[in-house]
């Protein structure tokens, strides 16, 4: 095993913290609130419910009046958003879901439990106490912890925040991050294309998994194989991005020149080599204190390194609580025992039938440059280093939708 690479882990551990929180915040409306990070916890202003309600449409009553067979007076009708009268002894109210619990009344009967006719109310079957009631401050508590900070907020959040009669949240700014793609044989598609090129998916790629993890792609911008235009657009990027994601041009080729470009701008650059595979070539720098991620070339590669390497580091950046997803785990199907001295990626699908276990299927070709097989796979199978895997051996799996949000 090549003692010159770094394990996975230990390189994924130190790309997650290559960079500090934004220390940029704002307040926006909640209606633009979703996809943002929360940049301060939050504490319940009410208590939810405000009152007592009914659970059910039905009938509110004190438990000690019911009696097998009885029939007791309605008093009132009392709708969601109305103030019942006080319950008299021995009597009920009509109530409806969200209808306030009266005074007095300690347990609701569901309608289908009860008969009304000529403005009496029979119970059929004997309530519990205190059934179909809840009670005041079930949901939230005034003082208490709502939400913390680094919360990702999604729709449920915001429904939470909004039943506190919220109207604003205080929020991390958006993480701008640049692209860089290189190379002399890529061309932008639509244009006009030589045998010898082929078109630039990297960059609309990479572009698209920042957005999808909730950063704003301040640039995508590509440069040929040569130190002046690097430079320039890793200035352009530098000025105006807090990270920069370039790929290919990092390995030990003649025209592999974003190493120098890097230290000529004042860049030290680290060329880890991470024990993976794919995407061994993966670097690191830091320009006047911002990160510079550098990717290797092979669309592939660019999308393992960035789901399994760089969100994380994005994630810190932007001020989440939860840098690393869920690792979940599956038997893998295989043809053949598979054993790699790097720990070894498999683009695969999950699958389960009703009633069996879940299986990991891995794509028929995992060369590095088969991009149909990205858009087929639900994630990435982990094969350890070193370790054979056959048939039926179960393996970590990281799903893409959650490693790329």
């Amino acid at each position: 095993m090549n003692n010159d690479l770094l394990d996975f882990d230990r390189a994924q551990a130190l790309l997650a913290q290559a960079a500090a929180p934004l220390d940029r915040r704002q307040l926006v409306a909640l209606a633009d609130a979703a996809g943002r990070v929360l940049a301060n916890g939050l504490s319940a202003t009410l208590d939810l419910p405000p009152a007592d309600n009914s659970a059910m449409d039905g009938y509110a009553i004190r438990h000690a009046d019911y009696q097998p067979g009885a029939s007791l007076p309605v008093q009132q009708r009392s709708y969601a958003g109305e103030m019942p009268q006080p319950l008299l002894p021995g009597q009920a109210t009509r109530l409806f879901t969200g209808s306030l619990i009266p005074e007095g009344a300690d347990t609701v009967v569901m309608q289908e439990h009860a008969r009304e006719s000529d403005g009496h109310v029979q119970i059929l079957e004997a309530p519990a106490p205190g059934q179909f009631v809840r009670k005041r401050g079930m949901d939230t508590t005034a003082g208490q912890p709502l939400l913390a900070a680094g919360t990702l907020l999604e729709a449920a959040h915001i429904a939470l925040l909004a039943s506190q009669g919220l109207t604003h949240v205080q929020v991390y700014d958006r993480l701008r991050v640049g692209i860089l793609t290189t190379g002399d044989e890529l061309v932008a598609p639509g244009a006009e294309r030589a045998a010898q090129q082929i078109y630039n998916c990297n960059g609309p790629m990479l572009a698209a998994l920042v957005q999808k993890t909730g950063a704003h792609t301040a640039h995508v911008l590509h440069a040929r194989d040569n130190e002046a235009d690097l430079r320039a657009a890793l200035t352009t990027m530098l000025a105006d991005c807090d990270l920069v994601l370039s790929i290919g041009g990092v390995s030990v080729g003649e025209k592999d020149l974003v190493k120098p470009v890097l230290e000529s701008l004042g860049g030290k650059l680290a060329l880890w080599k991470v024990r993976m595979k794919p995407g061994k070539p993966v670097a690191l720098a830091h320009i006047g204190g911002k990160p510079v991620v550098c990717l290797p070339g092979n669309p592939v590669s660019v999308y393992a390194v960035y789901a399994m390497l760089v969100s994380p580091l994005v994630r810190r950046m932007q001020g989440r609580a939860t840098l690393f997803p869920p690792v979940g785990a599956a038997a893998l199907r295989t043809e053949r025992p598979r054993q790699d001295n790097r720990e070894e990626f498999l683009r695969v699908q999950w699958r389960q039938q009703p009633g069996g276990a879940p299986e990991l299927v891995p794509y028929p070709n995992q060369d590095s440059s088969v991009i149909s097989s990205m858009p087929w796979a639900t994630g990435l199978a982990r094969m350890p280093a070193g370790r054979e895997v056959r048939d039926g051996d179960v393996v970590a799996y990281y799903d893409v939708a959650h490693w790329l949000a």
